[in-house]
């Protein structure tokens, strides 16, 4: 099963959040499973049209998903994802 991991960052809004398995094969799956667990997670991934929202990252392995708008980027019964808020500063 995918292993998903997240920022700590991700934390301060979902504290409870930790590396999980989680047996899914694509993003929008992805998205439902952690939604179902923490409410209003994919409203902060994803926008009104479903797209990765500019201040998020999502991994598959070392490779950064390509598709942000329909997040079709296939996920590996052994890969490992990683969900990361960006930061930005100035």
């Amino acid at each position: 099963m995918p292993v998903v991991k997240f920022t700590a960052n991700l934390k301060r809004f979902y504290p409870a959040l930790n590396t999980m398995t989680v047996e899914v094969d694509s993003i929008p799956e992805l998205l439902d499973r952690l939604e179902s667990k923490f409410p209003k997670f994919r409203h902060y991934i994803v926008d009104e049209q479903g797209r990765l929202r500019k201040h998020v990252n999502i991994f598959i392995g070392e490779e950064l998903i390509r598709d942000r708008i329909k997040l079709t980027d296939p996920i590996g019964r052994n890969d490992e994802v990683y969900i990361m808020q960006a930061l930005s500063g100035g």
